[in-house]
């Protein structure tokens, strides 16, 4: 079992092994649910854009930032 120590402040720190699990960092945030059971369950709210990578396959010829650029201009440009 993993604990934390309650600050005078009211903080605590997440375990190592807590943080590693749910992927969490420095300035990333966490959401606490109370289940009608009394229990607590902690789930990371912010997801890292790096924890993103991979997750949506692409299959075509690369494009530079600058054609991308160029596609979003074009795309909020009023008609």
């Amino acid at each position: 079992m993993l604990t934390s120590k309650i600050t005078s402040k009211g903080q605590i720190t997440l375990p190592r092994a807590i943080r590693d699990f749910l992927k969490l960092g420095t300035g990333d945030r966490v959401d606490f649910v109370i289940r009608d059971n009394g229990e607590v369950i902690v789930r990371p709210k912010s997801v890292s854009v790096q924890s993103l990578h991979g997750s949506i396959e692409y299959h075509g010829k690369p494009i530079s930032i600058e054609k991308m650029n160029e596609a979003i201009a074009q795309s909020i440009r009023p008609k």
